[in-house]
């Protein structure tokens, strides 16, 4: 029988992919599906939410950073929860958690890549996903660095789609002195009720910088290089978030916005009075990319969880031919499946953004923790403001959330 232990996961992916890596999947999980869900909620003040939701997200990529530069690990949610707690029931139902945020993730993806389809072809959705999930529980089999090249070529395409709907807006940027004023929220409870849950929907576009902590292993120089990769997308995310929210409410009213599942199709279309044939290839791709570096997460946690031996061994056993956990692979891809089929997007999205939440919370105090009992590093620091503010603010987002569903 193989040794477990005999082949190990390859360091192929330097700075530059692991960008790629962390923009693909955050974009992919976001603005090309859930704009117009937001927009549903929140209405003309989307801007809005995505920027709190960009600052919910943000002090927790912070605390990402430095754990991931003490402990460069694959599952390291799970690992930096043991650290910080020495508790091993709640690190292995942390790595569960981020197992199960990646398996709804692709399921929402799915769905918003049969919306994206449909423009095309009339395919009934259940086909549309199956053929989806599968393809990419194929490509993931394949290899890391395969993988991560494709994701980052995909990721350029996605960012240039992201431009190519900003310029056909363009028009909308003169309107914003105008229209800026009545972007700005009053001081209404009934209003910021629907910019919060605008932001507990847009969160679900921040999920995926966490993503590159789990990579770590096939990572070049990680405790530099991962820090770097999480700020750096985080930031370019944000740009285009807001910018593709405002010029979104602006040309579209936000209802016709929630009622579609391919909003920067319809945006194009309406625009520029053309068929959106070149931005739907567009979307379709990125949906893709987003679903595929959700399953290299996901597989890397298990693999992760397998080392650590809270998971069979089995789980964990590495690929001598593709050096990729193929077992793991395999079982996100059929769990993934099942979810898809049974779940709608927005449920789907909403039950990954809550979770995602408790994972950051309890991220945030076991860095709180870890700073205490073990003092500074020589790597990537944060201030200990950052994850007290990124712990507090989710706890009470939740409680807030907790109220209001």
């Amino acid at each position: 029988m193989e040794n477990i232990n005999k082949a190990k996961l390859e360091r192929r992916l330097s700075l530059p992919l692991l960008v790629f890596y962390g923009i693909g999947t955050i974009l992919g999980a976001g603005i090309y599906v859930l704009v117009g869900k937001v927009a549903g909620a929140a209405g003309f003040y989307t801007p809005v939410s995505f920027i709190l939701a960009s600052l919910l997200a943000g002090f927790s990529a912070f605390s990402y950073a430095e754990l991931a530069s003490r402990y460069p690990r694959s599952a390291g949610e799970a690992i930096y929860i043991e650290e910080g707690f020495a508790i091993r029931r709640i690190s292995i139902l942390v790595g569960l958690m981020i197992i199960s945020v990646g398996i709804v993730s692709i399921a929402t993806l799915s769905h918003g890549f049969a919306g994206y389809l449909n423009v095309f072809f009339d395919i009934p959705e259940p086909i549309i996903v199956s053929v989806m999930v599968l393809s990419v529980g194929l490509v993931c089999a394949w290899g890391i660095g395969p993988s991560v090249m494709l994701a980052a070529i995909m990721t350029v395409v996605e960012i240039i789609g992201l431009l190519i709907i900003l310029y056909v807006g363009r028009e909308s940027f003169a309107l914003i002195p105008d229209k800026i004023f009545g972007m700005l929220p009053p001081g209404e409870y009934s209003v910021w009720a629907g910019i919060f849950m605008g932001s507990f929907i847009a969160f679900y576009a921040y999920i995926g910088f966490e993503d590159i902590v789990n990579v770590a292993e096939e990572a070049i120089k990680p405790r530099i290089n991962i820090p770097l990769a999480i700020i750096i997308s985080l930031f370019v995310t944000t740009f285009f978030y807001i910018l593709i929210s405002i010029v979104a409410t602006i040309l579209i009213s936000p209802n016709d916005l929630a009622e579609s599942n391919a909003p920067l199709a319809m945006l194009y279309e309406r625009t520029t009075g053309q068929s959106p044939v070149v931005i739907t290839i567009i979307s379709l791709i990125s949906v893709i990319n987003g679903a595929l570096i959700q399953v290299i997460m996901a597989s890397r946690v298990l693999y992760g969880m397998s080392r650590k031996k809270w998971l069979p061994k089995k789980i964990g056993k590495i690929n001598e031919t593709t050096k990729t956990p193929l077992i793991a692979t395999s079982i996100i891809t059929a769990i993934v499946l099942l979810f898809a089929l049974l779940f709608p997007l927005l449920s789907l999205a909403k039950i990954t953004s809550y979770i995602t939440l408790v994972i950051f919370m309890l991220i945030n105090f076991a860095l709180i923790k870890i700073k205490y009992s073990k003092g500074t590093h020589d790597g990537f620091t944060v201030p200990l403001s950052v994850p007290v503010f990124g712990g507090c603010s989710t706890l009470l987002f939740l409680f807030y959330l907790h109220s209001s569903l």
